[in-house]
């Protein structure tokens, strides 16, 4: 622990000590398979974040979006997700080869809840489950299957604080620097900033799909 720290929360007792304990309600929420609350969550879901954890228990954050019901519900205990041209780092991948453990947190624009569901996966590249998802006659390489072991509805409360979807409180972007800029200052590239800014542009108009 850092020397700067002097009141470092270290065990449970400490921690409910100040937070308290949930009540029944709170508990009662999680749920071990989708219902019909979630399938309709879901299936207005354009964005959801994966978490998930490689050997070494360095952990990633992935952020996927698509047309609202992009992801599959197979069944109660089952969610397909299509894997859409990246920048081949395939870091959910590559986790999920070592540890099958995955986070999910769905957003619904204009809905203050979100949904997390978590559960194990795995990658398919099986025709029929990839072949609903395709897009513009293209299909995903992979789909990721999550395999779902408990799912609950989040509260409001953070994204009441962040006022995320009320437009009139979005920051001004002005000093935020483009993603061209960072890559080139971050990775020293050899690029010029135009070129990498046509790069980016270029993967955007022909990689979605």
């Amino acid at each position: 622990m850092s020397e700067e720290f002097s009141e470092v929360i270290t065990t449970e007792a400490q921690l409910r000590g100040v937070m308290g304990v949930p009540n029944q309600r709170v508990l009662k929420k999680q749920i071990s398979s989708l219902d019909k609350h979630c399938r309709a969550f879901i299936a207005k879901s354009p964005f959801l974040l994966v978490s998930s954890c490689g050997a070494n228990g360095d952990m990633d954050v992935s952020p996927k979006g698509d047309p609202p019901g992009f992801v599959r519900v197979l069944d109660d205990q089952t969610l397909a997700i299509p894997d859409r041209p990246g920048n081949r780092r395939a870091d959910t991948f590559c986790n999920l080869l070592i540890n099958p453990n995955v986070a999910l947190l769905f957003l619904v624009l204009g809905k203050q809840e979100t949904l997390r569901v978590n559960g194990t996966a795995f990658i398919v590249r099986d025709r029929w489950v990839r072949e609903p998802m395709g897009v513009a006659g293209k299909l995903p390489d992979f789909a990721i299957i999550v395999k779902v072991k408990e799912a609950f509805f989040h509260c409001a409360k953070c994204v009441i604080r962040s006022k995320l979807w009320e437009t009139r409180f979005w920051p001004d972007l002005a000093g935020l620097s483009s993603l061209a800029q960072a890559m080139v200052d971050q990775g020293k590239l050899e690029e010029s900033l135009e070129e990498m800014q046509a790069l980016i542009e270029k993967s955007n108009r022909e990689r979605l799909y």
